[in-house]
């Protein structure tokens, strides 16, 4: 039997409600801006204590419209728990992505995760901290993709696999997506349009 099938996951609407629900009691803004892996910027920190800032940006690679809704969609047809995740304030706004894996499982209050057990969800409304968006092309360039803890964050969708999803219906399997790339470079060689 298909354990998604049994799985009580709410529509979107109703897991965003209960999501801004959460956010308000709080005192946080309820106004949104969703971000995904291209919209992050992990920055090395420069303090004695050394260690990473989290930032943002959506100018470089912005989120297309309905992002959020393949995201939900699509991380819904998983038995993996999903997790509405705050990283912080920018604007008047809560900076927002969507999480799935396995690995949150086991995530609780005392981590800063608010449970709901039957929709297989959780909610991570984070700390009060300002997040700042960053605007400049150099300093996103230059983000850390390597050579750092292993973080919640690490398990949000790429805007790449939203493509995918959008075009083919599905996420490609990463022979596909060296096939396509490949096809596109011998395209750019003979002279041809991608």
């Amino acid at each position: 039997m298909n354990q998604t099938a049994i799985l009580n996951r709410p529509t979107l609407e109703e897991a965003l409600e209960e999501w801004k629900k959460i956010l308000a009691e709080r005192g946080f803004a309820i106004d949104i801006i969703w971000i995904f892996q291209e919209n992050l910027c992990i920055e090395k920190q420069r303090t004695e204590q050394g260690g990473f800032r989290f930032g943002f940006q959506t100018r470089f690679t912005p989120p297309p419209e309905g992002a959020l809704e393949v995201a939900y969609d699509h991380f819904s047809e998983t038995d993996a728990p999903i997790v509405f995740y705050r990283l912080g304030k920018s604007f008047d706004k809560s900076v927002c992505t969507l999480l799935c894996d396995r690995w949150f499982e086991n995530k609780s209050a005392a981590q800063g995760f608010l449970r709901r057990d039957d929709w297989k969800t959780s909610f991570h409304p984070g700390q009060k901290d300002d997040i700042e968006e960053i605007s400049e092309l150099a300093r996103w360039v230059r983000r850390v993709r390597r050579d750092r803890t292993f973080h919640d964050l690490d398990f949000c969708m790429s805007l790449a696999t939203i493509d995918e999803i959008k075009v083919y219906g599905r996420a490609l399997a990463p022979y596909e997506r060296f096939a396509e790339a490949m096809l596109k470079r011998l395209r750019r060689l003979l002279g041809r349009p991608a």
